[in-house]
């Protein structure tokens, strides 16, 4: 039961989990070959078997994630080659952007794949990436809110009076006009609770993940985001299934150490919710690699969907039980690309028997 989420009200909780893809991409320097490749061909997949979304981020100067600078552009790569599926940005960093140019560049999408783009909104989490927008920085969460309002009304044919280039004032709106009268929106959020409570409050969907959060955690902020008047909750899972499940927990071992050694890099150094900035590179080598590994049990025994169809099956129970609408799959965190490809018959697999039964 794929979702088309109103962003107003959001859509009716289902009892059939959705399931989604989600790019984010290790290490691009690591990649050989056609570096979209997975992308495209993924996103192929999930077209023809039904999957509910294609989501792809927004990421600069880094080569964790950095094939993905503009989702935007990787959106409309994506229209070109599907037809069902749905093109979501997760997310869009809003306060590095003109609302005008969130807006343009997304109607262009919408237009291009017929009515099927959605954007999840954050509020940026790394200063390196400010480089575009410094001054926005300090401010980013007052930004963000402010950003999704002016681009939701610019979406539905509202226009902005601003200085043109000798000073003149004048009212500005998108063209082309988007295909879907509304925007389906959501707000991307590493974990805390007032992000739950505002994207409720706003009628937007939340985007997250289990970096630094557990379970329990993620219930409280689900049971919130719902008293706020939140209707969709997408959650990003690190995916890889197989019938075997030994094999599967080592042939990502070292994929998976390498993408939690990056991604735990930028956390600690990004000071993150208001969290101490730590310089990864003054931890003893020991001390990250505790960290390193103590995240992979994690992913591994409670958290990412990573063994067997079975097991996989018991963790989405678990998620429905709190709360979540969609698992977003993560599948780019390091294993070759072909590797991935023969993986996601599984993932369609599990999507169908949640449809018939959702």
């Amino acid at each position: 039961m794929t979702h088309s989420p109103d962003p107003v009200t959001g859509p009716e909780p289902s009892r059939g989990m959705d399931f989604g893809l989600f790019y984010f991409a290790s290490d691009s320097a690591e990649i050989t070959g056609p570096r979209y490749r997975l992308l495209l061909e993924g996103a192929r997949f999930a077209d023809a078997h039904g999957l509910a979304a294609v989501w792809t981020p927004e990421r600069h100067f880094h080569p964790f994630g950095g094939l993905y600078p503009n989702p935007a552009v990787t959106g409309a790569a994506v229209a070109a080659v599907t037809e069902r599926v749905a093109i979501r940005a997760g997310s869009v960093v809003a306060p590095l952007h003109h609302p005008l140019r969130i807006a343009e560049e997304w109607a262009v999408v919408d237009n291009l794949s017929s009515g099927r783009v959605g954007v999840s909104f954050a509020s940026g989490w790394h200063a390196a990436d400010f480089a575009l927008c410094p001054q926005a920085y300090a401010d980013r969460r007052k930004l963000l809110t402010e950003r999704v309002r002016q681009v939701r009304e610019l979406w539905r044919g509202e226009s902005l009076t601003l200085p043109d280039g000798t000073g003149t004032e004048r009212k500005v709106s998108v063209h082309p006009r988007p295909v879907q009268p509304e925007l389906p929106t959501w707000i991307t959020s590493a974990g805390g609770v007032e992000t739950f409570r505002a994207a409720g409050a706003m009628g937007a969907g939340i985007l997250t993940h289990l970096l630094g959060q557990d379970l329990d955690d993620l219930a409280h902020k689900i049971g919130a985001y719902r008293a706020a008047g939140g209707r969709h909750v997408a959650l990003m899972v690190h995916t890889y299934l197989d019938d075997d499940e030994e094999r599967v927990r080592e042939l990502v071992r070292e994929p998976l150490l390498r993408y939690l050694r990056g991604s735990l890099g930028l956390l600690l150094g990004s000071g993150l919710d208001g969290r101490r900035r730590i310089d990864p590179a003054k931890l003893h080598s020991s001390d990250l690699e505790f960290l390193v590994q103590r995240s992979f049990d994690r992913y591994v025994d409670d958290c990412g969907l990573l063994g067997s169809p079975a097991t996989a099956a018991r963790g989405i129970e678990r998620l429905r039980r709190i709360g979540v609408d969609e698992i977003a799959c993560l599948i780019d965190f390091g294993l070759p690309a072909g590797t991935v490809l023969k993986g996601l018959e599984r993932i369609a697999d599990l999507n169908a028997r949640e449809q018939a039964h959702g």
